[in-house]
């Protein structure tokens, strides 16, 4: 009895005193580099300026959370369906490339609590008779592979029995094919579209209407078994909304107004 007990006593020291597992999140502050997937055709939240540079709000909220860990940001420019791939394939540590926070997609990555929703918008060519959402019935509509829109507009396709729906693999590319007319209509988020007009780079595009889909909440994506630096980022997100930073980002990029509420009414507090 005294033999076991003592055993059992030296088992828990030893369990007590072993060697500590580094998670991500101490990996990124010992290697001094933060790598950030980020989509760069998806303006206000990244985009290259004319020097050729990232820029955005998604690059600016890499670059602070870079900042708070005490390392250097290093953007790594990703399109939407390549944003998981990177991270699994350990391109990158994170990604802040606007990911919708599926259910599908929490079964491979780790989401922090939303840092942006988006509310998004019916885009048509000048030259297609439409008016609203509705008008979307019957024709040729596109968006970016795997994205929110595109599972939406895949499914009013499905419901309607009519019409059909084109793939691509990045926002520019759905944009130049609406505006050379291959795509009657598109969807994408109301930032998005409204840079676009405004850009003058698609010449021949309209903003028509609203889509009457929920807000789209983004959350900043790891690992999913990373849950050290998913509760330093959820912390993040907390302390960017609560010091002004997160209000700030906003008119710097998306431009005056109110930000979109983060919260939802009995969940997110």
């Amino acid at each position: 009895m005294k033999t076991s007990a003592l055993t059992l006593a030296a088992c828990a020291a030893t369990a007590l005193t072993g060697p500590a597992f580094a998670d991500k999140l101490d990996d990124i502050i010992g290697s001094g580099t933060l790598r950030c997937a980020v989509v760069l055709d998806f303006p206000p939240m990244g985009s290259r300026d004319s020097d050729n540079n990232p820029q955005g709000f998604d690059v600016d909220y890499c670059n602070d959370l870079a900042e708070a860990l005490g390392v250097e940001a290093e953007i790594v420019e990703t399109t939407f369906p390549e944003r998981i791939p990177a991270l699994v394939s350990g391109q990158v540590d994170i990604a802040v490339a606007s990911t919708s926070d599926t259910l599908e997609r929490a079964k491979t990555v780790g989401f922090t609590i939303p840092y942006y929703a988006f509310e998004n918008a019916v885009v048509a060519n000048d030259g297609v008779e439409i008016s609203d959402w509705e008008g979307m019935k019957g024709k040729t509509v596109g968006a970016t592979a795997g994205t929110y829109e595109a599972i939406w507009l895949q499914e009013k396709i499905e419901e309607w029995g009519e019409g059909e729906f084109r793939p691509y693999q990045n926002q520019a590319d759905v944009f130049l094919a609406l505006s050379q007319g291959q795509l009657d209509v598109t969807v994408s988020t109301v930032e998005v579209a409204e840079a676009n007009v405004a850009s003058g780079n698609f010449e021949g595009i309209k903003i028509v209407d609203k889509a009457p889909m929920v807000p789209d909440y983004v959350g900043l994506i790891t690992l999913r078994e990373e849950q050290g630096l998913l509760n330093y980022m959820n912390l993040f997100i907390n302390q960017q909304v609560r010091t002004g930073r997160y209000a700030e980002l906003y008119a710097k990029w998306v431009g005056e107004g109110t930000p979109a509420d983060l919260t939802i009414p009995g969940v997110y507090r």
